[in-house]
């Protein structure tokens, strides 16, 4: 037990003894390249070559370092046109400084050596070569011999520049010629199309226009880098032409680099938008099969088929574009955010009602209330239901007219349907008529139910009844009621009760006292069953006719 109490005490005091060894571990080393970041340097260019870089420091910085470094180098290669250079590399106490001509031009530091890493002799023989390159190269752009060559090349730039322009001011005349007779014999069935709202003459002033607008860019990027070729034959304006082509040179070479790096990013959205396109194919063929009949779904309404393909389709659209969202170019900036949260807000603002509608549109199609072909009355509306959409529904009035109604109206609305079946009995159609308290009950309920049977559309069984409904000052008040399953002919069908009341009324000597009562006459108000006139034998005259659907 003694030894086994040991051995863990030593196993413990070891243990404690690497925990305090780690703890006392020296920081790891800063990288390098975090360093190098944080150190300024600058370039030394001479003719609009980079030589190389001089480090800073609080006496001098970086720039005028470089500038004198520059200007020394300047001043010892104008001195003499010598093809060769005298360099000379001495100590110093600062390091070693750099001689040409036995001029001093720099002095490369220990803090330098230590920056790049490299022994102090190396790097001011680097330096010391680079210095007697570009001496050497200054003098050689210098010379008569390299501005006759730069005459040279300016003039065959000229010679090339000017046949660019005349190949591009010959395409400006006939190119936009050709591209408007084409386009416009191309838009004259636009124009057919859109009854002459799309005019191809605007059309192929249109392409002509855009045609001659790429031409003069085409021209103009020619004169500009023309321009810039030129001076770039001569080393004193060098700089310009260095400067003109960076100008337009490096935004583009920007835009190609960040291109192609976004590259991955736009491969992963173009499967995205492939798969999503695929499923939204594959979904469209389902729900044409089902429209089709080939695929049967148990209670599936048919108008359902198109609003839930769209639906999902919708739902494809979106999970799609929240897929691709942080693929996208700056997403992940703040000025990116900001705009996507206030386009939010603006639309949540302005979709109140669009959103209300569509919500309601979603309730109208999927409670079965009613379906494509019923006939309903909405309020003050009434008429057969043509098309039910997400924000919209529409009726055909029997008055032929088009109806649109917002979903969100349907919804806070009573909605009567003519055409659901609830017992199977069908819709009781009912009239009211007054008649004098002088005329017997029954009667009047059996003139009632006989212009019930008369009537085409209103079923024997169940048989039509009457109710009485009200005893007024003159006249007690009955209402006749009918069963019949056509709901959609039920404007027909009480017009031709209304004739077959009257009929039957006539035929029976009976007044109708309604809608209004004064006083009784001397002569009955009732007319003849038959009669004669200048249209009773007429071939125009319209005969009774079995009421027909709506």
């Amino acid at each position: 037990m003694t030894s086994l109490l040991k051995k863990l005490m030593a196993v413990s005091i070891l243990m404690f003894c690497a925990t305090l060894a780690v703890a006392q571990e020296d920081p790891p080393e800063e990288d390098v390249n975090a360093v190098d970041s944080e150190v300024y340097l600058a370039p030394v260019v001479v003719d609009g070559e980079e030589i190389f870089s001089v480090r800073g420091s609080t006496a001098l910085p970086a720039e005028e370092r470089a500038d004198l470094v520059n200007t020394r180098i300047i001043e010892v290669a104008t001195r003499n046109e010598a093809t060769e250079v005298h360099m000379r590399i001495e100590r110093s106490e600062l390091g070693r400084s750099i001689y040409a001509d036995g001029t001093l031009v720099t002095v490369t530091t220990t803090a330098d050596a230590d920056f790049e890493q490299m022994d102090i002799v190396v790097l001011a023989q680097l330096h010391a070569d680079a210095v007697e390159e570009a001496i050497l190269l200054y003098r050689a752009n210098r010379t008569d011999e390299a501005f006759s060559y730069g005459a040279i090349a300016a003039g065959i730039w000229s010679l090339v520049f000017g046949l660019y322009c005349a190949i591009l001011l010959w395409l400006r005349k006939r190119v936009p010629r050709l591209v408007a007779r084409l386009v416009e014999r191309r838009a004259r069935a636009l124009q057919k199309a859109t009854a002459d709202i799309v005019q191809s003459s605007a059309v192929s002033n249109l392409a002509r226009f855009f045609i001659r607008l790429l031409v003069d860019i085409t021209l103009f990027t020619g004169f500009y880098y023309y321009l810039s070729f030129v001076l770039l034959s001569f080393p004193n304006t060098r700089p310009i032409a260095e400067l003109l082509i960076r100008y337009v040179t490096d935004p583009i070479l920007g835009i190609l680099a960040g291109f192609l790096s976004y590259l991955p990013n736009l491969i992963t959205i173009l499967i995205i938008a492939a798969i999503t396109r695929w499923l939204i194919k594959g979904t469209r063929l389902f729900f044409e099969s089902v429209d089709q009949g080939v695929i049967e779904l148990h209670a599936f309404e048919e108008h359902w088929i198109w609003p839930t393909f769209n639906l999902i389709r919708g739902g494809l659209i979106v999970i799609a574009a929240v897929i691709c969202f942080p693929y996208i170019p700056g997403s992940d900036s703040a000025a990116f955010q900001g705009l996507t949260i206030l386009v939010g807000v603006m639309v949540s603002l302005g979709s109140n009602s669009v959103v209300s509608n569509v919500l309601a549109g979603l309730f109208v199609l999927y409670k079965r209330s009613m379906n494509v072909g019923d006939r309903i009355r909405v309020g003050d509306f009434y008429g057969d239901v043509m098309q039910i959409r997400l924000m919209e529904t529409y009726l055909k009035s029997v008055k032929n007219e088009l109806i649109s109604i917002p979903n969100a109206t349907l919804l806070s609305s009573e909605v009567i349907n003519y055409s659901s079946k609830i017992d199977g009995k069908g819709l009781l159609l009912h009239t009211s008529v007054g008649i004098g308290y002088e005329e017997p009950r029954k009667k009047v309920e059996a003139m009632l139910i006989e212009s019930a049977r008369r009537t085409t559309g209103l079923k024997k069984s169940p048989a039509p009844f009457v109710l009485v409904t009200g005893l007024s000052d003159f006249a007690t008040i009955y209402q006749i009621n009918a069963f019949t399953t056509r709901g959609s002919s039920l404007p027909l069908m009480l017009s031709e009760l209304h004739k077959n009341i009257t009929d039957v009324f006539n035929e029976n000597q009976v007044q109708i006292m309604t809608p209004n009562y004064e006083a009784d006459t001397a002569e009955l108000k009732i007319s003849d069953v038959d009669w004669e006139g200048p249209l009773a034998h007429e071939a125009t005259l319209i005969p009774d006719e079995e009421p027909k659907e709506a």
